[in-house]
């Protein structure tokens, strides 16, 4: 009997881009492991350390998180004392998320994975070859998005 088992297609774009996602998100781990920082709360000081204290439910829709997802994450990052939690001035429902001095000491510490990812991936490559990436790769991404949306 002939083998009938499908295999997805290895070699495609999409599959490529998974590869890198998968591979990227590997080293930015690694390079946040010695700090006792996962991605997503690297990605919340990021925010706070650039941007100063900005409302909880805008950065849930910034980073394209859960709420839950970012409630725990913000539970860790305060325990750790790198950020708190306030109640928004003009509304108490709201929270405000600040970075901490000791979150600002720790953010100047850390290196920058994302720059180190894409210093690594894209050493040599010809400049034109990364616009045409960055070009199909935002393009696929919109009509995913939009795609999703519209199937809602």
């Amino acid at each position: 009997m002939a083998n009938r088992i499908r295999t997805p297609d290895l070699d495609g774009a999409g599959a490529w881009a998974k590869r890198y996602f998968l591979a990227s998100r590997a080293l930015m781990d690694s390079v946040l492991r010695p700090y006792d920082l996962g991605h997503t709360q690297w990605y919340v000081l990021q925010l706070l350390a650039i941007n100063g204290p900005l409302n909880q439910r805008e950065v849930t829709r910034l980073l394209e998180v859960e709420r839950a997802t970012l409630s725990t994450i913000t539970g860790v990052l305060v325990r750790k004392g790198l950020i708190e939690q306030l109640a928004d001035d003009a509304d108490q429902r709201q929270k405000v998320l600040r970075i901490t001095a000791a979150g600002t000491d720790l953010w100047s510490t850390i290196p920058d994975p994302i720059e180190l990812i894409t210093t690594v991936a894209f050493a040599g490559v010809d400049p034109t070859d990364l616009a045409t990436a960055q070009r199909v790769l935002s393009e696929a991404t919109e009509r995913l998005v939009n795609h999703r949306t519209e199937n809602k």
